[in-house]
């Protein structure tokens, strides 16, 4: 896809957008939340989402990731921004289907170049959130596949491809406090030069702890590493706050 077209595309869709929101957003529930994950393979990674919920079934809402803040400022200061829809399948579950895309140079031109060599549609990435939050029990699951929008890796480099998911569920012990378990696993699947790897899978407890009167939350998550392609297998965490209003 050429540089202009899809910059094109990209201007069309926001202006879309946003002519639907004006007419809606009166009369919808808006909704902002900011979070920051911190880990060892990405670093630290701010990212806000916005949601206008337009009925009690359905909501629009986009979202943007800074990845460039930790180990991706080395990926031409990698940045996600998406949107999607929100469906409220039935009481404390929700299903969110988004579409993204990525600035910088890890997908499209294979992560050669540095912080210099970052480019607008980058890639692409279809992915979803599932959530339960019931009184006694939550849980998230999240898939996100990263695929390159176009070609410009180097004649000795290869375009790359990943694939992100976790899965996670837990006991509500109070409104305050809540514990349970993680499953995470990044792999590349496409690199034409270097194969596939799987960059880290790792099983382990979580404990968070809420404070609802301000939707605001912290969680630790860590545990052993299942399987990593870059070293040895150890062990993973991760940490996590954010609020919403």
């Amino acid at each position: 896809m050429k540089k202009n077209n899809f910059l094109k595309t990209i201007l069309c869709i926001t202006a879309i957008s946003a002519s639907v929101l004006s007419a809606k957003a009166q009369d919808s529930n808006a909704t902002f939340s900011l979070s920051l994950t911190s880990d060892q393979f990405f670093g630290v990674a701010p990212s806000a989402g916005v949601e206008y919920k337009l009925s009690d079934k359905i909501g629009v809402s986009a979202y943007g990731i800074f990845w460039g803040a930790g180990t991706a400022g080395a990926w031409g200061n990698w940045t996600e921004f998406g949107g999607g829809v929100n469906l409220y399948l039935a009481d404390g579950i929700t299903l969110n289907p988004n579409i993204g895309f990525t600035f910088g140079d890890l997908l499209s031109k294979g992560a050669t170049s540095g912080q210099l060599g970052g480019i607008a549609g980058d890639g692409i990435v279809p992915n979803l959130f599932f959530n339960v939050d019931k009184p006694k029990f939550e849980s998230e699951i999240y898939v996100g596949y990263y695929a390159p929008l176009r070609d410009e890796a180097p004649a000795d480099a290869s375009t790359l491809a990943y694939l992100h998911y976790w899965a996670n569920a837990g006991f509500k012990v109070s409104q305050n406090f809540s514990a349970g378990g993680h499953f995470e696993h990044l792999k590349r699947t496409k690199d034409d030069v270097n194969g596939k790897l799987d960059y880290y899978q790792w099983l382990g407890p979580y404990v968070q702890f809420n404070v609802p009167r301000v939707a605001s939350f912290i969680r630790l998550s860590a545990g052993p590493e299942l399987k990593n392609g870059l070293r040895a297998k150890d062990s993973f965490y991760k940490l996590s706050t954010g609020f919403s209003f």
